[in-house]
């Protein structure tokens, strides 16, 4: 993602106080108390916002970005966003602010998810395997799992794929089963959620069988 910041003829409201209609964007249950803005909120500098956004190289929390600009609620945050959002979707732009694995950050839009993938494919190769990849889906929907039980599903020793992916920081080790010899289960971590642009677990692409992860 390009972190240069739009023309200014692009963000002409950037430096006035948010008049924007209440309501949730994309809030996490954390921020469900201030789902209703206050009757009046710290101005936000949209340019600011946006430079924060671009120049990060892992999702913001509203929380730090709130801290970061000096406000004293993230309500503000939140509208912010969404007036940012709103800006992007009229001019047509080819990105959004999402939220990642709790945070806020600047993504592509889906629909030029092929083009960005001929640029990033040497890159994507390097670092996932087939083996690391199947081993990753069947630890992210299974999760937590004992290495045994990823070996009998895919049916191969998984050790040193495992052990890559954790220096990735891809998995996690994520407590241990409680039967004789406490063997260690295996979890993803915030870093997968980045990776594959998720807010949760929860937004994993569900099979027919509705097949969800544990945690």
């Amino acid at each position: 993602m390009n972190t240069s910041t739009l023309p200014e003829a692009d963000v002409e409201p950037q430096r006035e106080e948010l008049e924007v209609q209440d309501g949730p964007v994309n809030e996490s249950p954390d921020d469900a108390d201030g789902a209703k803005a206050s009757a009046v909120d710290e101005p936000v500098d949209l340019m600011v916002l946006e430079a924060l956004l671009m120049a990060t190289h892992s999702p913001l929390t509203a929380g730090r970005v709130a801290e970061l600009m000096d406000l004293g609620s993230t309500k503000p945050i939140r509208r912010a966003v969404k007036a940012l959002n709103d800006h992007y979707d009229e001019t047509n732009r080819a990105f959004r602010i999402e939220q990642v694995a709790g945070g806020y950050q600047v993504l592509t839009l889906p629909q030029f998810a092929e083009h960005l993938m001929k640029l990033h494919q040497k890159d994507i190769d390097a670092k996932l395997t087939k083996a690391a990849l199947e081993t990753l889906a069947i630890i992210a929907y299974k999760q937590p799992m004992l290495r045994a039980d990823i070996e009998a599903i895919r049916g191969v020793a998984c050790g040193e794929t495992i052990r890559s992916l954790m220096e990735k920081h891809l998995v996690k080790i994520a407590g241990r089963a409680e039967v004789p010899g406490r063997p260690i289960l295996y979890g993803t971590t915030n870093r997968f959620l980045e990776l594959f642009g998720l807010n949760s677990l929860k937004d994993l692409p569900q099979s027919e069988d509705k097949l969800m992860p544990k945690a």
